[in-house]
């Protein structure tokens, strides 16, 4: 039952905010000054908002990164964001871009006075960007995507011919495959990021005979789309369903902790564009920060920005750090509702990966959907469901994933480059969390130091039959996870990243309990001190 929650915040305050914050401290290594021009450097550090690229196999320290001898993949769940696109309505997204284009057009229709030097572009700059939509560019990125999946995971798992682009839904005798099962929430953007991810990985654009129309694109798979934006249970949306993370501050830590951190970092770069602002024009460090998430945004939309060359290497670190921020403590471990916002995805990859359905659900599970074979599967080669960044940051949190539980510092600028939690190599646009089911023939495989080209399934000494141990492997944008810090330690023991499956199982059996899904979604609490960067454990437990 629902009960009410006491807040002590109404509203999200201008990013420049009034809450107390904790002293800032500065590195003493010398801070970058030059202003940078290079894109392909400076987007590495826009968070969630930065272009796919693959972490390397081993960026999150796993030490081995092959399949062992007598081994090789049999299973592949993939959680998928979204990719590129529009700015969303949150303050600290869109809304804040929205009201720097507005004050730039305000004046600019109003004044005769100018923006000179490097600012000179506002003078003739107006807000181009849409909302919340996939781009153009998005849909390419998914696209790829759906290719790199076929080409890493289906032409193993199908045991692709020659020259194979793309999977085929009938086997070599002529047959129907039993129809891959993909999920997708409602929400435009995702919905549509499935549709390109699918084009590449299906292979409609790769016929033999091109056909023009797309037909039958979708007869070779069938979909799940779930409602997101009421209150229903939707394991990729589960803010949807976790009612306290809808509220202020529950929900809203780390936005409450970079309007700290906003005006500390941009002092100097605000100052900077003030110089060339007509006079009587005000730049806040809001209207700076503003600047940077446009460079971000309209290099996703349209590949070219002016205000990308503005702020230097320093500056370009703090901004991901607010972003990280952000993240880490709306929905990792310093957020109340961080796992009970992933644990619905979490117990739904455990029941599949047990090849058991879930009839009745107390998380974000929808078990209408799951106690059924045509919208729930088992035992399929692959599955895909489309989702949000935040989404998979709570699935890490709900497994108690222990290497992501390194909190960005609210205070330190520049921020340590050496951090774990961060945002850019987590949920870049278009991330993915891969789940990998590891077939072996010996119980304690030897590790394999060097990645090695899976060409056909039989490689490698792997034989199916004999290939009774199985093994879990995640990778997170192609680095490998090391499931080693699971807490508890029932994946401790390997250097490459793979767990035993009942390993894995065990390390999970207390995540539900964890979450304290009823108390952190509906319980009636009070956050006392939102911006203290409080170490909840992804959970908020309940007075004893």
């Amino acid at each position: 039952m629902l009960v009410s929650v006491t807040i002590l915040v109404s509203a999200i305050l201008p990013l420049a905010g009034a809450w107390p914050h904790p002293s800032y401290t500065t590195s003493t290594s010398p801070l970058s000054t030059s202003l940078i021009s290079d894109t392909n450097l400076i987007s590495k550090y826009w968070g969630q908002l930065t272009p796919y690229a693959d972490n390397a196999a081993d960026y999150f320290s796993v030490q081995d990164v092959g399949i062992p001898d007598g081994c090789q993949l049999e299973q592949a769940h993939t959680l998928q964001r979204h990719s590129n696109r529009f700015p969303t309505s949150f303050y600290d997204d869109g809304l804040n871009d929205e009201n720097f284009g507005k004050k730039i057009m305000n004046w600019t229709s109003a004044n005769a006075e100018k923006f000179t030097g490097p600012l000179s572009f506002l003078n003739s700059w107006h807000y181009i960007m849409g909302s919340s939509l996939l781009t153009g560019l998005g849909a390419s990125s998914e696209f790829q995507s759906g290719v790199q999946f076929w080409n890493r995971y289906g032409r193993t798992l199908y045991n692709a011919s020659a020259g194979q682009l793309a999977y085929n839904a009938s086997f070599e005798n002529g047959t129907a495959r039993p129809k891959p099962v993909l999920r997708t929430t409602s929400q435009s953007r995702i919905e549509n990021s499935q549709i390109n991810w699918s084009l590449g990985f299906f292979g409609t654009s790769f016929e033999t005979v091109p056909n023009p129309k797309l037909e039958n694109f979708t007869a070779p798979f069938d979909l799940v789309i779930i409602p997101e934006g009421g209150t229903e249970n939707n394991t990729l949306a589960s803010y949807d369903s976790c009612f306290n993370d809808d509220n202020d501050p529950t929900g809203q830590l780390g936005d409450l902790d970079l309007e700290g951190y906003i005006p500390m970092y941009l002092k100097t770069a605000t100052a900077r564009m003030q110089q060339f602002a007509p006079s009587g024009f005000s730049f806040t460090a809001n209207d700076t920060y503003a600047m940077q998430s446009l460079c971000a945004y309209e290099m996703a939309y349209i590949s070219s920005s002016s205000f990308c060359s503005l702020f230097t290497l320093s500056e370009w670190e703090g901004f991901e750090n607010t972003l990280d921020m952000e993240y880490y403590y709306d929905y990792s471990f310093g957020s109340p509702t961080g796992r009970a916002q992933g644990i619905g995805y979490l117990q739904e990859l455990l029941a599949r990966l047990q090849n058991e359905y879930i009839t009745t659900s107390n998380s974000s599970v929808n078990s209408t959907i799951t106690n059924n074979a045509a919208e729930f599967p088992l035992g399929r080669p692959f599955y895909a469901d489309f989702s949000h960044d935040d989404i998979i940051v709570s699935v890490m949190t709900a497994m108690s994933l222990d290497y992501f539980k390194d909190p960005p510092s609210l205070t330190q600028y520049p921020p340590d480059p050496n951090r774990k939690f961060i945002l850019s190599r987590i949920t870049p646009f278009t991330a993915r969390l891969i789940t990998e089911v590891i077939g072996c023939s010996d119980a304690e495989p030897g590790t394999q130091s060097e990645a090695r080209t899976q060409y056909s399934p039989g490689q490698y000494g792997y034989s199916a039959s004999n290939a009774t141990h199985k093994f879990i492997r995640m990778r997170l944008n192609n680095g490998i996870l090391p499931l080693s810090t699971i807490r508890g330690g029932g994946c401790a023991g390997r250097t490459d990243g793979l767990c035993a499956m009942d390993g894995f199982l065990k390390s999970q059996e207390s995540a539900y309990a964890l979450s304290e899904y009823n108390y952190a979604c509906f319980g009636n609490y009070t956050i006392l001190a939102p911006t203290s960067g409080q170490d909840y454990d992804g959970a908020i437990v309940p007075p004893s």
